[in-house]
């Protein structure tokens, strides 16, 4: 079963022509099933009002398709955030008779100039991208010992006779029925009583796969929008990070102590005051100190998305190596 995770950014409901729609918060997602083969189709509901789900819809997708119906700042904003998140391959779809060559100018030198471009045709974008997920299927040997795995959760809620079950995506390794996962950062333990992908029942789900999952002894609060379940003891959580920043080209103002910025890791958008700074000769490239509101979980040597939400035009600043 092969699954693939696309971000479709630029027209609110462009995703209703390829897929059926779930799950809707502040991001929206649609699903397309053709045999064995998946694909989750996540739009930014409540973008560009609020960055958030910009980046939620970014932070879980391997590919993009960004609908590009004006250049403006909207557009300029997104696409630096398909680059902070490293999403090398996806599509433009140009409409309104916006020229090829303009959006090339824009994204030279960027990983999104790998980016195809496709026309406005539902059906061929179904399955061209059917056609990459099926040759996405993860095999992984367990060789009879525990597998190691990580889920992101984006949704929680209580379902009838059922009890705590969670939404979201397996960020790396493999998880299986009856596992036990540690739930960071509740510092508490669940056993999986069951998953499903795409409404069918399996005993494994893999690196990339969109999950449902049943839960015992943990409650929703436990395991809302940011909580990550792992048993890869790398994993970790903390209120205090240091780390080195990378701003982005288009970002003109140096980090300065006492400012309040955005860490965006997994399904994680947490607030953090800059504590110190120390930039050694370049500004661009910065050594910080942030106090966080919560904890942060993640592995070291992660990359995290930094973002400023008091910015004008743009709000992303960069990346953090965590």
């Amino acid at each position: 079963m092969g699954n693939l995770m696309v971000a479709v950014i630029g027209a609110a409901g462009y995703s209703s022509g390829l897929g059926k729609k779930g799950t809707s918060t502040d991001i929206t997602l649609y699903n397309l099933k053709k045999s064995e083969d998946t694909i989750t189709f996540v739009e930014p509901a409540r973008y560009p009002e609020r960055l958030a789900p910009l980046f939620f819809a970014c932070s879980v997708a391997k590919k993009a398709i960004v609908v590009v119906d004006e250049l403006n700042s909207t557009l300029g904003e997104s696409l630096v955030m398909l680059q902070c998140c490293g999403i090398e391959s996806g599509y433009f779809v140009l409409r309104n008779y916006v020229s090829r060559e303009k959006v090339e100018q824009l994204v030279k030198g960027t990983i999104l100039e790998k980016y195809e471009f496709a026309v406005d045709n539902s059906t061929l974008l179904k399955e061209a991208l059917l056609a990459e997920a099926a040759q996405s299927k993860f095999s992984a040997s367990l060789d009879g010992g525990t597998p190691s795995g990580t889920v992101t959760v984006d949704h929680a809620f209580n379902v009838k006779g059922v009890g705590t079950v969670v939404l979201g995506v397996v960020t790396e390794g493999v998880i299986q029925k009856h596992g036990v996962m540690n739930v960071l950062p509740a510092a508490k333990t669940t056993q999986i009583r069951s998953i499903q992908k795409h409404d069918d029942e399996f005993d494994f789900a893999y690196a990339g796969d969109r999950v449902g999952l049943a839960l015992k002894n943990v409650e929703v609060g436990d395991v809302d929008r940011g909580a990550v379940l792992t048993n890869d003891a790398a994993v970790k959580a903390s209120k205090l990070l240091k780390a080195r920043v990378s701003l982005v080209k288009y970002w003109s103002t140096q980090i300065k102590a006492g400012m309040v910025l955005h860490i965006g890791h997994w399904m994680q958008f947490l607030n953090g005051k800059v504590e110190e700074v120390s930039d050694e000769g370049d500004w661009r490239k910065p050594l910080v100190t942030l106090a966080l509101e919560k904890e942060l979980v993640y592995r070291s040597g992660d990359t995290a998305v930094l973002a400023y939400l008091e910015g004008a035009k743009l709000r992303v600043m960069g990346t953090l190596q965590l």
